[in-house]
């Protein structure tokens, strides 16, 4: 039967008015809306004789519309405009009472306590849906308020008052998700992205589809209004319930992606702990739809937020990693697409700077910027090294790390060769594939810095971590060098202590025992000679352990038996490379302890996440806690916030200067001193370039030259001053 159009015409034309009467009310004026009222009550009233049948379909299926009367017709207050289009249901008690309240201001409706008290109070004990549209008009106004292109002639509802707006968004934030849920009939918790797809179907998404989209939009849209972290914190934790709503409108889906991503790389304190697990729990959830633009933007974001580093900025720079080495843990078979693309891209820019071997080309690799992608492309490779989809990845990472440890054996690289070693053990240690990484330790040893008399004093204590570079003052500085002898002794014991259980430890450890012995004949500093001396009774001591066991043994190294050689005393770290490792270990984090001189909010630590997708009843009690703690300010979006957001972003223009003025200098130093770096350290003959050599040679001449000259110009002058005084002397005497 259909409700808007009959055949008759007499009761078509009754029939259009009451389908369409609501329509065309806002277009009426307010003199007219009375009399107008009174005529559709007279066409409700000739429909019930003229028309039984359907006048009792529409008391079954549209009470409302037939307990219509000219009281509901306000003169002063302006119409009810839905933002979706849909129409207000609402009791007529509700009308009444909303009406009374709203009366003193003729021109505007303000929303007082008292209004969002009766709605909450309605929503929570009746579950009405005329309070649930009304309460999100009201979030709707409180979003949008202070906008300058609002138009407030569509407005229903004002605020005046931070109190309201602050009770407002308490109770949307935190009864919304379960309200619409129950409006929408699915499960109270979870979900994913088939429920919604399910859902969309249903003829409950057709009458409340629309609150879910106003909740989500106008939610977004105060998140970009917002400045203060806990705020937005707050806000992303409640809205992650609702998250797999997004399934059903992808543009708020891009928009969300976008200012999650940027609050997880730029915010501070909790911020990009929760923004992480709300991107997560996104991508758990609706899986294709975000995974890609996620698994892109989230790789864009960390090379933003990783072009330098320093003490204060490691341990966050390490979270960002590990969210990522988290996030790609989601889809494993469609992380491997993107990592291969993002390491392809790392080989070519490392490819071009052995081809062209310029300035530029070299200054691409040797920043933080590609370090830092191989920190993250190591920490992948080996987190899911038992899975079959990442393992192809590690032979060329383990390429591309070895050309840059090899690109400028330069002594002043010494701390960026020094990472390249230990993303190579890490990796040989997950996989259990044997790199050889000892020849790039030794080589290091063997540098001439390393073996003269430190002529620059002491110095400062030196972090490696947080360099990639070393000035010339501090190359010839004691603590450097020892720096140096120390990290060169841990790591090649961690490499050897791999593979002290092994059938073959005798031929693989011989050749660095010969060098390490060479190395003690020729250096000068007792302290150098003594930590070696022990790193080789080490090693020594390991070979007697593995031959004592290998005599007893009949199959052949390459014989499959192999790899249950010492299984038992590995599994306990009986080895004594394993123990002096230990004790190794120990000594580098007492050192690391003492050179740091801050902290941070969000360490390496925080990325530990747990299995458990939904909190619990106390975490959802702490979470009200503080939210009402958060939204207890005189803080409204808009108007009088614009001074705060002008100096937020007055202060971000200026902390982007410093950042500018600093990539700069540290571009120009190394512009300054790439091409001296081009030449070998311990190598004098060899240089990727004659002439700079050359003319370093000649430099040194010509300067000891004029050097001599005005030396012998000085004394000179001086002999022939004293010849005059004694002349001068002697004519007085006489």
């Amino acid at each position: 039967m259909g409700i808007g159009r009959r055949k008759n015409n007499d009761d078509g034309g009754e029939l259009e008015e009451v389908a369409e009467g609501e329509n065309r009310k806002s277009a009426m004026p307010k003199s007219t809306r009375k009399s107008k009222a009174r005529e559709h009550m007279n066409q409700l009233l000739r429909l019930q004789e003229k028309d039984p049948e359907f006048y009792q379909f529409l008391k079954e299926h549209d009470k409302e519309l037939l307990e219509f009367n000219d009281e509901d017709i306000n003169e002063d207050a302006e119409t009810d405009v839905d933002d979706d289009g849909v129409q207000e249901d609402v009791d007529d008690s509700e009308r009444d009472a909303s009406v009374a309240k709203m009366v003193q201001q003729p021109s505007k409706n303000v929303i007082t306590t008292e209004m969002v008290d009766s709605w909450c109070n309605s929503i929570q004990k009746n579950a009405k849906l005329g309070a649930v549209r009304s309460l999100m008009r009201a979030f709707k106004t409180a979003c949008h308020y202070g906008d300058d292109d609002k138009d407030d002639s569509l407005s229903k509802f004002s605020i005046m008052s931070s109190s309201v707006f602050n009770k407002i968004m308490l109770f949307v934030l935190n009864e919304m998700d379960g309200i619409l849920r129950g409006l929408l009939k699915i499960p109270a918790l979870g979900g994913k992205k088939e429920t919604i797809i399910n859902l969309m179907t249903t003829k409950e998404w057709k009458n409340h589809g629309h609150l879910v989209k106003s909740y989500l939009g106008n939610a977004l849209h105060i998140l970009n209004q917002m400045t203060d972290t806990e705020m937005i914190s707050f806000t992303l934790r409640r809205l992650r319930y609702s998250a797999m709503f997004l399934a059903a409108f992808p543009s708020l889906l891009r928009k969300y992606i976008k200012v999650t991503l940027h609050f997880w790389g730029t915010g501070g304190g909790a911020l990009p702990v929760v923004s992480f697990l709300f991107i997560r729990d996104l991508c758990i959830r609706l899986g294709a739809d975000c995974l890609d633009e996620y698994f892109k933007g989230i790789y864009k974001a960390y090379v933003l937020n990783c072009r330098f580093v320093n003490a204060t900025t490691l341990q966050h720079i390490q979270f960002l990693g590990n969210c990522v080495i988290e996030l790609y843990g989601v889809d494993l078979q469609t992380a491997y697409q993107h990592a291969f693309v993002f390491i392809r891209q790392l080989a070519m820019i490392l490819r071009e700077a052995y081809t062209i071997k310029k300035k530029e080309s070299v200054l691409k690799v040797y920043e933080w910027k590609f370090m830092n992608c191989l920190e993250l492309w190591t920490g992948a490779v080996c987190a899911y090294s038992s899975e079959a989809d990442f393992r192809p990845l590690a032979y060329p990472l383990t390429q591309i790390i070895s050309g840059v440890a090899r690109l400028l054996p330069s002594a002043r690289y010494f701390p960026l060769r020094l990472k390249c070693v230990r993303m190579l053990n890490r990796i040989a240690a997950s996989m259990g594939t044997f790199i050889p990484v000892s020849m790039l330790l030794l080589d290091m040893l063997e540098m001439k810095e390393l073996n003269r008399p430190p002529t620059g004093g002491v110095g400062k204590a030196v972090d490696l971590r947080t360099l990639l570079k070393v000035s010339k003052p501090t190359l010839k500085t004691r603590a450097f060098q020892e720096a140096c002898v120390f990290s060169v002794v841990e790591e090649i014991a961690e490499h050897l202590a791999q593979w002290s259980y092994s059938v073959a430890f005798f031929e693989l450890a011989f050749i660095p025992t010969v060098r390490l012995r060479s190395f003690c004949k020729t250096t000068k500093a007792e302290r150098f000679r003594r930590e070696m001396r022990q790193l080789i009774r080490q090693i020594e001591s390991n070979i007697e352990f593995t031959n004592a066991k290998r005599v007893t043994i009949s199959f052949s190294p390459n014989d499959p038996a192999a790899a249950s050689f010492l299984e038992v005393e590995k599994e306990s770290g009986a080895s004594p490379l394993s123990q002096y490792v230990v004790t190794l270990r120990q000594r580098a984090d007492e050192r690391k302890n003492s050179m740091v001189e801050s902290s941070v909010l969000v360490g390496a630590q925080s990325s530990v996440f747990g299995n458990k997708m939904s909190g619990t009843d106390e975490e959802d009690n702490m979470e009200n806690e503080e939210g009402a703690a958060v939204f207890s300010s005189s803080w409204l979006p808009g108007g009088d916030n614009k001074s705060k957001h002008q100096k937020v972003d007055d202060d971000e223009k200026r902390k982007k200067k410093k950042r500018m003025k600093k990539q700069h200098t540290q571009q120009q130093e190394l512009e300054e001193d790439v091409v001296e770096d081009l030449v070998l350290s311990s190598d004098e003959d060899g240089s990727i370039s004659d002439s700079p050599s050359v003319e370093r040679e000649e430099k040194p001449k010509a300067n000891k030259k004029r050097k001599r000259s005005r030396d012998l110009s000085k004394k000179k002058g001086q002999s022939h001053a004293k010849k005059q005084r004694k002349k001068a002397a002697n004519q007085q005497g006489i």
